[in-house]
């Protein structure tokens, strides 16, 4: 595998990863960082495909080191911030930054997991790893692959954060080596980003081939013809965003997939979106049933008035029973959503 590091590296690539809440929190990160950092820093912060990002506007007037938004084939600088523009993913390639728009992951592009994966597959042990405050699962996964690669892990104190999920599940998959609130993470950044690297850990040929794969993926790369399906079991669920084939791994206890056009994600993503799915569904069929009372009424109206008082009746009682169905479906909607809103 191809793995940057020299003997005696220092841990001088930092990957830091934040969605919900995430902009006040760089914000904070940033301005506690001096200006003589010297290691270059690379951002996914989820933002919507549609948006016009400021964030490097934002974090240049927070702080001292330049922060921008990327393009493709930059050279890496020491003490810079590489922020990921909406609808891209960030990457890293030897001593070149990659902006690429690839398949969604954990139906997000720009992706945390895919920045954490290429930082570990090309810099190893040198890599610090962050996840910051932010909803659902996305870094978990990335943050696997930096400490399998030997790198360090660092997330937000869940408690400190303005959406715990993020760094809760990272702690709940991945074995980290620091838990800190906001207001320590610029110096413990400074701090880590002095040591030395230890030895970059072998992988076996099956795990580079996959991390190889995923993340030549999400660099744009054909996923059928870099044959996707064999890079994990075949499932019976199909992917939630184009209806093709899963096949499912794992990276220690966490559970992933990947179809055959590239799209991937964690148990809990895909998850997610399975269940927005049926609520999706749920509602077409309450529309579909107030569209019929509201036919039925109609029609009971006009044979009433034509003088046919058992058609009418008839109608009527049709048009009352589907309410009692429609409430009985609204009722079940809601309770299905409070189920899902509660923590596991």
């Amino acid at each position: 595998m191809h793995v940057s590091t020299t003997k005696m590296a220092k841990r001088d690539i930092v990957v830091i990863g934040s969605s919900a809440g995430g902009v006040q929190a760089l914000k904070e990160l940033v301005t506690s960082l001096p200006a003589d950092f010297k290691a270059p820093i690379f951002i996914v912060q989820h933002v919507a495909p549609y948006a016009i990002s400021m964030l490097p506007e934002i974090l240049n007037h927070a702080g001292s080191l330049k922060a921008v938004h990327p393009t493709d084939g930059d050279p890496i600088q020491p003490g810079h911030i590489y922020l990921a523009p909406p609808d891209h993913h960030l990457l890293v390639e030897k001593d070149r930054v990659l902006v690429k728009k690839g398949p969604k992951e954990n139906r997000f592009r720009p992706s945390i997991d895919a920045l954490f994966r290429s930082a570990a597959y090309t810099f190893g042990s040198r890599v610090v790893g962050v996840v910051l405050t932010g909803l659902l699962d996305d870094g978990t996964s990335g943050m696997w692959s930096i400490k399998r690669l030997g790198g360090l892990g660092i997330v937000q104190e869940p408690d400190d954060a303005k959406f715990s999920s993020m760094p809760a599940s990272v702690l709940e998959y991945v074995n980290v080596d620091y838990v800190a609130p906001l207001t320590e993470l610029g110096k413990l950044l400074c701090q880590v980003t002095t040591e030395y690297a230890p030895e970059t850990p072998e992988l076996s040929e099956e795990e580079a081939h996959r991390l190889r794969t995923e993340i030549n993926i999400a660099a744009q790369k054909n996923a059928f013809e870099m044959g996707t399906l064999d890079i994990g079991e075949l499932s019976p669920l199909a992917c939630p965003e184009c209806h093709g084939v899963l096949v499912r791994w794992t990276e220690g206890k966490l559970i992933r997939y990947r179809c055959h056009t590239g799209h991937t994600y964690t148990a809990g993503a895909l998850l997610a979106e399975v269940d927005k799915s049926i609520e999706d569904n749920l509602w077409k069929s309450v529309r579909a049933i107030e569209e019929a009372i509201i036919l039925l009424e109609e029609s009971g109206k006009a044979s009433a008035l034509g003088g046919d008082e058992p058609m009418a009746k008839r109608f009527f009682t049709k048009a009352t029973e589907n309410r009692a169905r429609a409430e009985k479906l609204h009722q079940f909607i809601f309770q299905q959503e409070q189920f899902l809103q509660k923590p596991a």
